[in-house]
């Protein structure tokens, strides 16, 4: 039996790596007809939203943006303590960034100072890198206050706390230990955390959290992955034995299925992990975990909220999955040696952006947000088809991405004369 199971799992990674290699092979003959996408028309786009979104978010209490309902045009609002509170800050540093306007850093200062208490209690929550990184760590790289490093330092060490050093990994939640019987879980959403440790550890933190960074990374490599290098969203691990017990794709549509998001994550996590660690398995794994999803997206590069929901076309998109794996293949296009490759994924990954960036996608008139189409929680019935913030952050993060990405091209290219 193990023999013949074995075997299966090697014809379905020897058919999903032909798949893979035509994928790219066809893609090879694309990749010179280049995208011409105009960055700062849409950075200002998202500007003009973000300031309709200032002119109306409530004074005080629950007033950080989370999401619009699909068929509904206002803002939900949530507070500091909600995983998705700093991504408007983030957002308002990057709009800062992009456009030098003393009142985007302004505010931003504003709605990043709101997010402090988080920092002050420890292992508050498995996503502070989201929450602080995003805004405090975005704030402390354009503006370099001390008071902002201070406060990313004490949220890695908090974060750190909830280090299982028999497992290899970072709590995620610590209410369903009890809710679901999930002894100590991890989930894939959890490597983009690493980042906040990563800083730290180089920036006056103890070097320890680096340790906990890599061991997370690599303890996920091995366990969070099918043999097709698609992630699960969940892994249940035994605190006892530090063994994993069993994957699941909790958020997905089924256990073996690949949830858009979570794959997004994956790629989006070890290309990180590589810039971070320069560690050759990152890279590697980074374009595994690409290859597979670019190698199943439909035509226009929006992926639908699960790549395996059996009712596909009849079903919700997701570009915030879109949003993050175009950030994510800017990025891992400047470190993949492989020239065609590296040239593949930039492709693809302006190409993505065309598409959020048409009347399809974005939001213009319909409510404040970036963009529309994004799913949340399906299974949950909860942010379908809706806007949702952290897409919007990662379309500003991979559009900024794309402008420093041109202007070194250009500058080669003026050299070169």
């Amino acid at each position: 039996m193990k023999g013949n199971y074995l075997k299966i799992c090697s014809d379905v990674v020897s058919s999903n790596m032909v798949l893979i290699i035509l994928f790219f092979l066809f893609a090879a003959f694309q990749v010179d007809a280049q995208i011409n996408l105009q960055v700062l028309p849409n950075i200002n786009y998202c500007a003009a939203q973000a300031q309709k979104t200032l002119n109306t978010i409530p004074a005080g209490g629950n007033n950080l943006p989370r999401n619009v309902d699909n068929g509904k045009t206002d803002w939900r609002y949530v507070n500091y303590q909600d995983w998705c509170s700093g991504f408007w800050p983030g957002i308002l540093w990057y709009l800062y960034e992009g456009t030098h306007g003393q009142k985007w850093k302004t505010a931003a200062d504003k709605f990043t100072r709101e997010l402090k208490p988080v920092s002050e209690h420890s292992g508050f929550d498995h996503d502070l890198g989201f929450i602080v990184f995003n805004s405090f760590g975005n704030g402390y790289r354009l503006t370099g206050d001390p008071e902002y490093k201070q406060v990313i330092l004490r949220s890695a060490d908090s974060l750190a706390t909830l280090f299982n050093p028999k497992v290899g990994t970072i709590l995620s939640w610590p209410g369903m230990v009890k809710k679901m019987n999930w002894p100590h879980n991890t989930i894939i959403d959890n490597m983009i955390n690493l980042e906040l440790l990563f800083w730290a550890s180089k920036n006056g933190g103890s070097r320890n959290l680096y340790d906990i960074a890599v061991k997370h990374a690599e303890t996920t490599m091995h366990n969070h992955f099918r043999p097709n290098y698609t992630s699960y969203h969940v892994v249940v691990y035994d605190t006892v034995t530090g063994k994993k017990i069993k994957g699941i794709t909790h958020q997905g549509y089924a256990n073996n299925s690949m949830w858009a998001r979570g794959q997004s994550w994956a790629i989006y996590g070890f290309t990180m992990c590589y810039r971070e660690t320069r560690k050759t398995e990152f890279l590697d794994f980074a374009q595994k975990v690409a290859d597979v999803y670019l190698s199943r997206l439909p035509a226009d590069l929006i992926p639908y909220w699960d790549f395996d929901d059996p009712v596909i076309p009849n079903t919700p998109k997701d570009a915030s999955a879109a949003c993050i794996t175009a950030s994510a293949l800017l990025e891992l296009s400047t470190f993949v040696k492989d020239r065609a490759k590296a040239s593949i994924y930039r492709h693809k990954a302006e190409a993505m952006l065309q598409t959020l960036s048409s009347s399809a996608y974005q939001s213009r008139g319909v409510n404040n947000a970036f963009l529309l189409h994004s799913t949340g929680h399906h299974p949950a019935e909860t942010e379908i088809d809706a806007s949702i913030i952290y897409a919007d952050y990662y379309y500003l993060e991979a559009l900024l991405r794309l402008e420093k990405l041109q202007h070194i091209k250009a500058y080669h290219l003026y050299k070169s004369r």
